[in-house]
């Protein structure tokens, strides 16, 4: 199968990506952690440990990103 995906618009990219994600989740099992990204999970524990960070929910998450970087 080939795609090509200078010729996909915005919502046909987004359904392929939605579509690949939920065959990943699927077999979560076979996707390895990159070692970078365990770190980085490691080190965001532990600033939350110490108080340094806090979590907050995703819509809260998405709205500030979305007023950072428009």
């Amino acid at each position: 199968m080939e795609i090509t995906l200078d010729k996909m618009t915005v919502p046909e990219k987004l359904r392929l990506m939605e579509a690949l994600w939920a065959d990943l989740s699927r077999h979560e099992a076979a996707v390895e952690l990159p070692a970078w990204h365990a770190n980085v999970l490691h080190e965001t524990a532990q600033r939350v440990a110490e108080g340094k960070e806090t979590a907050i929910d995703w819509e809260t998450a998405k709205k500030e990103l979305r007023e950072r970087f428009s």
